[in-house]
């Protein structure tokens, strides 16, 4: 059982006790991800990360994962103007960072890794950790915190396997392969492969404007073509992730 939720809070408490408990929290958003795929896969994939990593880990437990994030932009994410796309601005989301982190602390928890599956949320989640971690220093608490995305953690012969045709950066991958062959590994009942929109992926200006121009997204909401996703390509993506992430964990906090 590696769900913090799901414990009773003696037996959390017990786990927690010293500080030895390493806690795994995802962070995702509401995103369209075009019409092949549900719009949770920012929530699901590094949910399933971080529980599949707390599994090789000795003490380790994954909190309920933050499910909204900061909003979607143009050429990373299609932008905050579709139907089901559900933002929140960025201060509510380093507030939440900061609450939640403090709250844990609280609790006796002194080792954090926050696992980032939504592109924008990045400096926002930065910005949550510094206040935590000055919040907590003043109380005389010392915590420890890693942030990762875990699309860095695919090796290069990882991507020459997925992409075999070329990578184009994975700030064009929203909806792509990389995303729905997770997908189709993790939850298949949530992609339809019929419904995929093939076409190149996005090419965009060196600048943004605002407010954001539609017509730089194909209407599908995607930035690049899911034709070539699959679950095979999903299980690879998911074990190399896994592996990366749970070693540095390790050589952090353990070894």
């Amino acid at each position: 059982m590696t769900m913090l939720e799901s414990l009773d809070w003696k037996t959390y408490e017990a786990r927690v006790s010293g500080g030895g408990a390493v806690i795994l929290l995802p962070i995702g958003a509401i995103e369209q991800h075009g019409p092949h795929m549900s719009m949770n896969p920012d929530i699901l994939i590094p949910q399933a990360i971080s529980e599949r990593t707390a599994d090789r880990l000795e003490n380790a437990l994954v909190a309920h994962p933050i499910s909204y994030g900061y909003k979607s932009q143009i050429k990373s994410g299609g932008g905050n103007f579709f139907p089901g796309t559900t933002c929140i601005n960025g201060k509510t989301l380093i507030d939440m960072i900061r609450d939640v982190i403090v709250a844990y602390a609280h609790h006796g928890n002194r080792k954090f890794v926050l696992v980032n599956g939504h592109y924008e949320n990045s400096m926002f989640i930065v910005e949550g950790i510094d206040l935590a971690v000055s919040s907590l220093r003043n109380e005389g608490i010392d915590v420890e915190i890693m942030l990762l995305s875990y699309w860095d953690f695919v090796l290069p012969e990882t991507i020459e396997t997925v992409f075999p045709d070329g990578f184009t950066g994975w700030d064009v991958e929203h909806g792509g392969v990389l995303e729905t062959s997770l997908m189709l590994y993790l939850h298949p009942e949530l992609v339809n492969m019929d419904k995929v929109v093939d076409h190149d992926p996005a090419s965009f200006p060196p600048y943004d404007v605002f407010p954001p121009d539609k017509s730089w997204v194909q209407e599908s909401g995607t930035l690049s073509s899911a034709l070539n996703a699959s679950s095979e390509k999903g299980k690879l993506l998911m074990d190399v992730c896994v592996s990366g992430i749970s070693k540095s964990i390790s050589e952090r906090f353990i070894d």
